[in-house]
């Protein structure tokens, strides 16, 4: 299905100013926020993907020079994550990727009354970490190790925090409720509070003998080499989350393992989306009578062909050879800015040849 025109979307004329673009896009955003009754989570995405390019000058003059394919196809819409339960590459990792909202989502969930969590069950600690890759392993994806140092179960007692041989009993402090009336005097008089038992954590339950190893933790400090896939089409700030990956805990699942990509910046190349960008240097008189040129991609050596009367800052897109989008087998393009170099010193033979030109020029008209 094809996309329709950003312009389109928001109901604006292609002159429309900065001012113009922000106010239908917080007219669309209240009308259509999925959070609000009889929302539209589609539409919602659709502006949010539109603004986004929109606002920002050099994308909106790409997406006006080369429509959808100038601005990385996909969008990266603020007020939603493209990637959510994104899952499984590899020795069946379960994994998902997390980019945040940071903006939108924020805004409209405190606005709609939106997102408001659930206590969670008693579960082992999660765990950040980071891994650092070169722009080409982000483009093409890798396969990368960790090494992290964290609670793990216990080998001993397979984290009962009970030593072998011995069974839990029953808590004697709360009786097996996992709990404690806890008398507090206030202004109002005394008041009750139930809380989780202090001997045996709300388990109910204590060893009969603690494990002589964990001395009754049920968990180990140890050192574990991870090795993840990192999926082509990354990008920087990315985070890949691993499922019960984290600390372990007593008599609880596990946490999760969190991992932050760092991408180190290209000496040449840049990248918006799933574009790849980079500048090429001409001649005048090569961008005057027209040329082909050696252009570096990540795909290795292509040629170009600029043609005759190209302007410096002009635009030359290749498709298929930008960032892999992570669903699917498409890829964005690499747009080539040429830019012409001017002289700074010419010969006197030079000097003679252009003025020539300049007066021949002056001739004409």
């Amino acid at each position: 299905m094809s996309k329709r025109d950003y312009y389109e979307v928001l109901g604006i004329t292609k002159d429309a100013s900065a001012d113009e673009i922000k106010k239908a896009f917080r007219k669309a955003a209240v009308k259509y926020h999925p959070d609000k009754e009889g929302g539209d989570e589609a539409k919602f995405k659709e502006a949010s993907e539109a603004y986004e390019v929109l606002k920002d000058q050099q994308k909106r003059q790409r997406y006006d020079q080369f429509g959808h394919a100038g601005v990385g196809g996909s969008g990266g819409a603020g007020g939603g994550n493209p990637f959510e339960g994104f899952q499984g590459f590899g020795n069946g990792q379960g994994f998902e990727f997390n980019f945040g909202d940071g903006g939108l989502g924020d805004l409209f969930g405190s606005f709609f009354g939106g997102g408001q969590g659930q206590q969670r069950s008693r579960r082992g600690r999660d765990v950040e970490t980071s891994v650092e890759l070169t722009f080409e392993e982000a483009i093409f994806g890798t396969e990368k190790s960790l090494h992290v140092t964290l609670d793990d179960e216990c080998e001993h007692c397979k984290g009962t925090t009970v030593e072998p041989g011995y069974e839990m009993k029953t808590c004697d402090t709360c009786k097996g409720a996992g709990q404690q009336t806890r008398v507090m005097n206030t202004m109002f008089g005394a008041m009750q509070q139930q809380v989780l038992c202090s001997t045996c954590n709300g388990r109910g339950k204590v060893p009969e003998k603690v494990c002589s190893v964990c001395h009754g933790k049920g968990t180990q400090r140890k050192k574990q080499d991870i090795t993840i896939n990192v999926p082509a089409g990354v990008d920087d700030g990315a985070t890949i989350r691993l499922r019960n990956r984290g600390e372990a805990i007593a008599d609880g699942p596990k946490g999760d393992l969190y991992v932050n990509l760092r991408v180190k910046p290209h000496k040449k190349f840049t990248r918006e989306g799933d574009l790849i960008l980079s500048d090429e240097h001409i001649s005048m008189v090569d961008a005057a009578l027209g040329t082909e040129i050696e252009v570096e991609t990540v795909d290795g050596t292509v040629t170009m062909k600029v043609p005759a009367g190209t302007q410096s800052g002009t635009d030359f897109k290749l498709s298929n050879h930008g960032v892999p989008h992570l669903r699917g087998s498409s890829r964005g393009a690499h747009i080539v800015s040429v830019i012409v170099d001017i002289p700074t010193k010419l010969s006197k033979k030079q000097r003679e040849l252009l003025q020539s030109f300049g007066d021949a020029k002056k001739s004409i008209f």
